[in-house]
């Protein structure tokens, strides 16, 4: 419970004090925990790596739902 107490808070504050760059979906929580559990445990990659994988994986996810917008678009027209 604590653990998810966190991540709500994490992910409320990033949305709050950051609006999403363009092209990115928001910060989730489970994106949170991802980057929080890569950086605690003790990875071959920094943080630079870890920051550029969120971030390509955030603009992956941002085009499906684009996509998947656009698609159901279409089909209800």
């Amino acid at each position: 419970m604590l653990a998810h107490a966190f991540l709500a808070v994490m992910t409320a504050t990033a949305r709050a004090e950051t609006p999403s760059p363009q092209g990115l979906i928001t910060l989730t929580a489970n994106e949170i925990r991802h980057l929080f559990t890569r950086l605690v445990n003790h990875t071959q990659h920094g943080i630079r790596h870890l920051l550029h994988w969120s971030r390509w994986r955030r603009r992956h996810q941002a085009r499906a739902r684009d996509s998947h917008h656009r698609r159901q678009t279409v089909q209800l027209a």
